[in-house]
């Protein structure tokens, strides 16, 4: 899935197109591939936050201590 798309042209503020001519001149890169590495580590920060959610949403199904979990528990011992 390397093909290139695209999509409908994008409305950006004049301030973050004036940053991104100006970053695309100090680093040699074309705007295009800024705004892509940009998109690339934007994925990537909220799908962390996704997957930290998604745990901690299966941690508060089990939220409960060693103690509480084991409570009334007894183990035969033979």
């Amino acid at each position: 899935m390397n093909e290139e798309r695209t999509i409908k042209p994008l409305r950006l503020r004049p301030e973050t197109v004036e940053n991104l001519h100006l970053f695309s001149e100090i680093l040699k890169k074309p705007p295009e591939r800024i705004v892509e590495e940009a998109l690339e580590a934007y994925f990537d920060i909220v799908q962390k936050e996704l997957m930290e959610k998604n745990l901690m949403d299966e941690n508060a199904q089990t939220n409960l201590s060693y103690d509480e979990f084991w409570e009334g528990v007894e183990l035969d011992e033979s």
